[in-house]
Parts: C-alpha cells; sequence; structure tokens
C-alpha cells in the first residue's frame, strides 16, 4: 500500500514537470515574402488565408502536394531564451518548404511566427491537423 501511494506521487510531481501534449512534435521557423508563387496555388492571392497565418511544411508533411490546404493548430512550446507567447494558432499550408534541406519541419510566415514567439531563430512546437 505505501508503495502504491509513493508511486502515485511520484506520478503526480511528474505530470505537473512534463505537462500532456496531445499532437505531433516538430520544429518550426519563419520564413518571408516573396511568399509567391506557391507550389500549392502558384500566384493565387487569395490561397493566403486572413492574417497572414500560413505555413510551407517539409518533406515529412508534404504528402506529395497533398498537404496542401490543411490545417493545423499549432503552438510554441519551447526554444532558446524562453521566445514563447500563450496561445495557439490555426495555419493553412500553402507551400513546400523553399528550402533544401528544409531548415524545420514547418516554416511560418513571418506573421505567423510573430503570433507564437518572439524573434528568434527556431522554436519547438506541437501541431494537430484539423478539418474546419
Amino acid at each position: 500500500m505505501a508503495l502504491l501511494v509513493i508511486m502515485a506521487v511520484m506520478l503526480s510531481l511528474l505530470i505537473n514537470q512534463v505537462g500532456f501534449v496531445f499532437g505531433d512534435i516538430g520544429t518550426a521557423s519563419s520564413y518571408h515574402p516573396p511568399y509567391l508563387p506557391t507550389r500549392c496555388s502558384g500566384n493565387r492571392q487569395d490561397q493566403f488565408p486572413p492574417g497572414n497565418l500560413f505555413v510551407a511544411v517539409g518533406e515529412g508533411l508534404w504528402d506529395n502536394g497533398a498537404a496542401c490546404g490543411r490545417r493545423y493548430r499549432l503552438r510554441c512550446l519551447s526554444g532558446s531564451k524562453k521566445p514563447c507567447k500563450d496561445g495557439t494558432i490555426d495555419v493553412k499550408v500553402v507551400d513546400f518548404c523553399p528550402k533544401s534541406p528544409c531548415p524545420s519541419t514547418i516554416l511560418l510566415s513571418s506573421d505567423a511566427f510573430a503570433a507564437i514567439s518572439r524573434p528568434t531563430y527556431k522554436v519547438n512546437v506541437e501541431y494537430v491537423q484539423y478539418v474546419s
């Protein structure tokens, strides 16, 4: 019985330290204009969602172009010098990562990156695909 109590207390402490993660984990960097043309919709301006909350994805999420138009909810988890802002953002995939190799799992538009993080090179993010 005492062992069970000790294990319960240790588990409780561990949960408080670690927190819960419900999506996939990756890295995110910022990329800057020009954003056109994209691999998803070429030069169409209407591909960009309100607030310019969009992303380009690397090979792991690209899925041979099937990622175009997918929506992800993401939040900043950690980075150098505590850059993360609270909350989540909803982003839309509009492009394949323009750099090879891609520096991150997800490249966020400069507006999307600023919504979740203070200026830095790269942050760790949690992301989950959703249907709007």
